[in-house]
């Protein structure tokens, strides 16, 4: 892992709960996304404070019988749903968020800072640009509108 970049290139199966190949990917491809040095740096001390299973995983469960990696779905304690939801409960934050909303907001400034959609939908591990546009698309600058500026500017 680079101070700028991050490198998935698996994801925990949400129905078996165990390492499987990212969507859209076949095993050992990847993606990288950006990674803020705030972000590295809460990483270091997460794993300096809680560690991570033998895989580097580090949202697991800590069992008699060893790491389990977390489940979402399951509402119930120890899970990453009942763990964010207390998160925000705590910062008194009111609006509901999930964690997926999260995804939405990286991707939402992403593009109304002109980062190009094509690099959107790769970090995002979208099949295919269309499905980010689709998603996406009031937040992509009109190339129409863009055009004519150029247009007016230069000729």
């Amino acid at each position: 892992m680079a101070d700028a970049v991050y490198r998935i290139n698996e994801q925990i199966h949400s129905n078996k709960v165990q390492p499987a190949p990212l969507k859209h990917r076949k095993r050992g491809e990847f993606r990288e996304v950006p990674l803020p040095r705030k972000t590295l740096d809460f990483f270091s001390y997460f794993t300096d404070t809680y560690g991570t299973d033998k895989n580097g995983y580090l949202l697991v469960k800590r069992n008699g019988s060893g790491n389990q990696h977390m489940q979402h779905y399951f509402y119930g304690k120890q899970t990453l749903r009942w763990r964010w939801d207390k998160c925000i409960e705590r910062a008194g934050v009111e609006v509901k968020y999930t964690m997926y909303s999260l995804r939405h907001y990286f991707a939402s400034n992403c593009l109304t800072h002109g980062i190009p959609i094509t690099d959107v939908a790769e970090w995002m591990g979208h099949k295919s640009i269309e499905v980010t546009y689709r998603i996406y698309r009031h937040l992509v600058p009109g190339s129409i509108t863009r055009a004519a500026k150029i247009f007016n500017e230069r000729l």
